[in-house]
């Protein structure tokens, strides 16, 4: 296995302690030795605690778009619905898989920054835009192949992700097992998407 640079390792165990203690009970001293490197050294590369935070958030996205970059080139679907219905799938795979991300994506901090920093806010549309994209893409080419029967792709996507983030959020929060919906989801997505003409 590949050792990870000190970046790397600063920047995972920053995205662990971001995403379970919050920005404020996370010290830049903790992080580093965590990262087991020397205090100073956390300095060299992020000269603030904000800006460490707005690396970790740069690093989820493209770790998402990367993730379902990797997704798509390797599964063949026989229908946009199919597609669909492996796109959301495979983001509570995600949710599960990469929990760190989606507990980082749900901290208060992390949209409380995004109202006074236009960097932390482009990141953060940046990683809905790119989940809407996700499924507004197999919805697009369900339209093309008939398998789909919505009139706007892009609106139904936005339905479909708000209903897999509010599942992941129960998930997150711990109110509720997320798996134990995982039949009844896909189902639901099915049944709002499919072309239903004989």
């Amino acid at each position: 296995m590949q050792k990870l640079s000190k970046k790397q390792e600063i920047l995972d165990k920053a995205t662990l302690l971001f995403a379970t203690k919050g920005f404020a009970n996370t010290s830049m001293t903790e992080v580093a030795t965590l990262a087991e490197i020397a205090g100073a050294t956390i300095f060299y590369h992020y000269k603030t605690k904000e800006d460490l935070f707005l690396s970790v958030l740069e690093r989820v996205k493209n770790g998402l778009l990367e993730a379902f970059s990797l997704y798509f080139h390797e599964e063949h679907f026989s229908s946009g619905l199919e597609m669909l219905l492996g796109a959301v799938a495979y983001h509570l795979h995600l949710a599960e898989s990469r929990k760190e991300w989606f507990l980082l994506l749900r901290r208060h901090y992390t949209h409380e920054l995004a109202l006074v920093n236009p960097v932390c806010r482009r990141y953060l549309e940046d990683i809905y835009n790119c989940l809407v994209d996700i499924f507004e893409k197999p919805l697009t080419r369900g339209q093309e192949d008939g398998s789909v029967g919505v009139s706007s792709a892009r609106k139904n996507a936005l339905i479909i992700m708000a209903m897999v983030d509010g599942i992941i959020q129960m998930e997150c929060n711990e109110l509720y097992d997320a798996g134990t919906l995982y039949s009844e989801l896909l189902e639901a997505c099915r049944k709002i998407v499919e072309n239903k003409k004989p």
